[in-house]
């Protein structure tokens, strides 16, 4: 009988989602999160250390499990909510208010001499157009977003397919049983005939 797998259980932060899963490597791992980017080697991913993390992915091997980024909540195959991501209003807002301050210390004044004419304003230079920023900040929210449902399409379907896969197996070993006492019986009652094997 071969010896059970020895499960390890590695952490990483993917998008909005905090990670785990419990497998065999790191090769293992990266499968499993469905990457090809090597977070290991780039540090962003690494072996768990919090017991309750551990122990939630040790009861789901191969699954990976997530959680919003920043939360308490256990770990899951489904996250329990998604995390809070800033509008890029509330962020305008601040960064308005930001420079507002920043304005409002006016410079010391200071006299002219009478001889010298006045010297006329400089014409403000216009502020840069946030627009296009902000617009490609959404855009790549909603990208995120997307993938997150995607991933989380794909763990509802690879979840699935465990529960199909166990379920063959369990009517597999259930229909070998059967046989296989069918094939007792028969042999006994050959052999009780005067039959050889």
């Amino acid at each position: 009988m071969a010896a059970p797998r020895k499960l390890k259980v590695f952490q990483a932060q993917i998008g909005f989602y905090d990670t785990v899963v419990a497998t065999t490597s790191q090769p293992a791992a990266l499968r499993a999160w469905g990457l090809r980017q090597d977070l290991f080697a780039s540090g962003h991913a690494r072996l768990a250390d919090d017991p309750q993390a551990i122990e939630a992915a040790r009861a789901h091997p191969e699954t990976p499990l997530k959680r919003a980024v920043g939360s308490t909540d256990a770990f899951a195959v489904e996250a329990a909510h998604l995390p809070e991501v800033p509008a890029a209003a509330a962020r305008r807002k601040a960064r308005t208010a930001g420079s507002t301050k920043a304005s409002t210390k006016a410079p010391p004044k200071t006299r002219p001499a009478k001889s010298a004419p006045p010297k006329a304003k400089p014409r403000p230079k216009p502020k840069p157009d946030r627009r296009p920023l902000e617009a490609a900040e959404d855009r790549l929210g909603a990208i995120e977003a997307e993938r997150q449902e995607e991933e989380a399409a794909f763990a509802r379907r690879r979840a699935s397919l465990e529960k199909e896969i166990s379920q063959a197996k369990a009517a597999f070993a259930r229909s070998r049983k059967a046989a296989a006492a069918d094939v007792a019986q028969a042999l006994a009652a050959y052999r009780k005939a005067g039959g050889e094997d």
